[in-house]
């Protein structure tokens, strides 16, 4: 990989909004979540009854007759209408793309107030950075004071406003970022990602994942407990419910700040970097019941309670969110990284490459049944993940 080329990054800075302008921005949001459900219908009603398809060009046509009737939904801009617009067309886009790989994705459905949380500008126009002078100017709301604590690089060309709880968030889309290359290290390195063990690594290295979720489990149990209790529509209700997002915030800010740090020294160490293809969501499936044959409408055990656990730990180890960290950070920075199949990879010796089951022979422990090796599973195992990448590596160059 080279230091020239196209990238596409975004950035992500907290806004501070006075009380006036979160009350537009909150408005804004009614307004826009309106225009998405009145969108959405438009579409299913004219499929149903008409049998006609409606683009994202036939209802950004729309838009000019909306300033007559509605003109508080445009105050912000044309622009904010039509990258709600974009987001209602993304969500069609994506259901179909599932469906044609034969997946079974859920119908793009209507949205309540409470959970559209998020105005999309989806063009250049509308809004403009200030960085010099530390704002954000938004159409019809003002000039907003944001934290840009680092500089973007590239061309922006649209930006999201996210309400988080009590706090305000700006991401910036930016086009034509250059590439950052680093010096090679003439390293490479295989990964194995696990729960007890966050990554074990083919150098012989067990980093301890650190379960942030589950340090706060106790908190956020008793957090949600206290929240079914209160009224809807209460003040203290909505007290409650700024707690629960304050813990859900603060696992999710720890489980990212952890897999930035791991995915940076990985890139800054290794040209070549070797994980699993992990099917996350196949792994998470919950276990199908089995009728029991004696008693009608009753199911045999099926260990449904000891699987949601595992799949809770899965879920707070991260692995998606770490794996897409990595892969930006080694793309900017000419690294390469590959995945392997992982079938086989925990019942394979890497020292005779013998397989077998029943070299596992526990969690932690692996003992070879052909040449006796014996060494820590997970270590094993990202020494197979290593092998496997640098014969997919190799491939790769001989076809070119």
């Amino acid at each position: 990989m080279t230091s020239k080329g196209s990238r596409c990054r975004t950035y992500r800075y907290r806004i501070h909004p006075t009380k006036l302008q979160t009350q537009a921005l909150l408005l804004q949001q009614r307004y826009q979540c309106e225009l998405y459900n009145a969108a959405l219908e438009e579409r299913i009603g004219s499929w149903t009854w008409e049998r006609r398809s409606v683009s994202y060009f036939d209802q950004c046509r729309t838009l000019k007759g909306l300033k007559d009737f509605r003109p508080e939904v445009v105050a912000s801009g044309t622009v904010l209408c039509r990258g709600t617009l974009k987001r209602l067309d993304r969500a069609y886009g994506a259901y179909f793309r599932r469906v044609k790989r034969g997946e079974t994705p859920g119908f793009p459905r209507f949205k309540p107030a409470s959970r559209f949380d998020s105005l999309q500008w989806a063009e250049d126009s509308g809004w403009k950075l200030k960085p010099q002078h530390r704002r954000l100017y938004l159409k019809g709301i003002g000039e907003i004071k944001t934290n840009y604590y680092r500089p973007f690089k590239g061309e922006p060309k649209a930006i999201t406003v996210k309400r988080e709880g009590t706090r305000w968030w700006l991401s910036v889309h930016c086009v034509n970022v250059p590439a950052v290359p680093l010096d090679r290290t003439c390293s490479e390195i295989g990964i194995d990602l696990g729960v007890v063990n966050q990554i074990a690594t083919s150098d012989g290295e067990l980093k301890k994942g650190q379960h942030f979720g589950a340090k706060v489990q106790n908190q956020l149990t008793q957090a949600q407990r206290s929240l079914a209790t209160k009224q809807r529509g209460s003040n203290r209700r909505r007290r409650q419910v700024d707690e629960v997002v304050r813990l859900h915030y603060k696992i999710k800010n720890q489980r990212r700040n952890a897999a930035h740090q791991l995915s940076r020294q990985l890139v800054n160490d290794y040209d070549l970097i070797a994980l699993e293809d992990l099917r996350i969501a196949n792994l998470v499936l919950a276990p199908k019941g089995k009728p029991d044959p004696e008693q009608p409408e009753a199911y045999l055990p099926n260990g449904v309670r000891k699987k949601a656990g595992l799949n809770r730990s899965i879920h707070d180890a991260g692995w998606g969110q770490f794996v897409s960290l990595l892969s930006y950070k080694a793309e900017s920075a000419g690294r390469t990284v590959v995945s392997v199949n992982p079938r086989y990879t925990s019942q394979t010796c890497a020292e005779c490459h013998h397989v077998d089951a029943g070299n596992r022979v526990s969690q932690e422990e692996f003992r070879c049944r052909r040449c006796g090796h014996c060494d820590y599973a997970d270590i094993n195992a990202a020494r197979n993940i290593l092998r496997a990448g640098r014969a997919l590596q190799a491939s790769a160059c001989d076809g070119r």
